[in-house]
């Protein structure tokens, strides 16, 4: 951490008061960064990917300046960093811009109106500033200039995931452990051990197309968590059934797995071979790709044979593990025993 910078902007922070913020309309140019911060409380506070809690390249000590600083540029009300406009009022209070609005322009501490106000001194010290990432508990060690800090945050790998159920809409974040406990006990998800599923799915009335989406399982193999998806929806003007599976983890770990899903009835069948997707994906975003098994209803139906009134699909597949074969430098199926 650049300490000579923290301890600069801690020493105009601390002489404020000698400091004349100026009202936004005199001229001056100052770049404005518009950005919503939004804060994110995590379900679980366990590290992932091999983490600890304690951060060997950020102790305690290191993190000392820096926190003081940073804590004088928390917003009073949403409790995020701020950023480009500050905003403050005529006694000297600050907030956040995106909170200006919240608070009708009244002040949050003093009740006074807020007026137009930018506390330049604060936006130069911020500008000083090297932090480390806010997952840094989570077991990110990386360290930020201020303002890099909040991109760098939108991708960090050690970020919290968000809930994969695809039924509902659903808030809940927090780790894989985590969220595989709640997809269990709050969404009633069946669990699943083994690299291998079959699957029959029934359904009374095929013709109903909205809000059919369905988590059937989560899978457990190789150590990692795969959920298998079943939705219902239109392509364009043909209802249609999609099958796809996401692997509960990021990206890069996505890519060392493959499966493959079968979906048929009455010994016809269609066969589908592909890469999980990530969880950090939205089950609605794998939907649109079209990256999964797709069979219209119409077939779908015709698989089912009888009136066409009830369908009943069998859904079949593995996962397997891609591995690298040194000698020829091809990857190589691992299969699950």
């Amino acid at each position: 951490m650049n300490y000579s910078l923290v301890e600069r902007g801690f020493s105009e922070l601390m002489d404020l008061e000698s400091v004349e913020c100026v009202s936004s309309s005199d001229g001056r140019e100052v770049d404005e960064i518009h950005t919503n911060h939004h804060h994110s409380e995590f379900s679980s506070t366990k590290p992932r990917n091999g983490g600890t809690n304690n951060v060997n390249s950020v102790g305690s000590t290191a993190l000392a300046p820096a926190t003081s600083v940073h804590e004088l540029l928390e917003c009073p009300v949403c409790t995020n960093s701020m950023y480009p406009p500050i905003h403050q009022c005529h006694n000297g209070h600050t907030l956040c811009s995106t909170c200006k609005t919240r608070v009708h322009n009244r002040c949050p501490t003093c009740r006074q109106e807020l007026g137009d106000i930018r506390c330049l001194a604060l936006e130069k010290v911020a500008e000083s500033l090297e932090l480390p990432c806010k997952y840094y508990s989570l077991g990110c060690s990386e360290i930020f200039p201020y303002y890099s800090k909040l991109k760098h945050e939108t991708v960090c790998n050690y970020r919290p995931y968000s809930c994969p159920y695809a039924g509902s809409e659903c808030s809940v974040v927090g780790d894989i452990p985590f969220l595989v406990a709640h997809l269990r006990d709050d969404h009633k998800v069946d669990m699943h051990t083994g690299c291998t599923f079959n699957h029959r799915y029934v359904k009374s009335n095929p013709r109903e197309v909205e809000n059919a989406t369905w988590m059937l399982t989560v899978f457990h193999c190789f150590g990692q968590y795969f959920c298998l998806h079943f939705e219902a929806f239109q392509l364009g003007v043909a209802p249609v059934y999609m099958a796809f599976l996401r692997f509960m983890g990021n990206e890069n770990e996505a890519r060392n797995y493959s499966y493959s899903l079968e979906v048929g009835a009455n010994g016809r069948k269609l066969i589908w071979e592909g890469t999980p997707r990530s969880v950090r994906d939205s089950h609605r975003k794998v939907r649109d790709s079209h990256d999964g098994l797709i069979i219209q209803r119409n077939m779908a139906l015709f698989f089912s044979g009888g009136d066409r009134k009830e369908l009943k699909l069998r859904v079949t597949g593995r996962i397997w593990k891609e591995q690298q074969n040194s000698d020829a430098g091809v990857c190589m199926p691992n299969l699950c025993s």
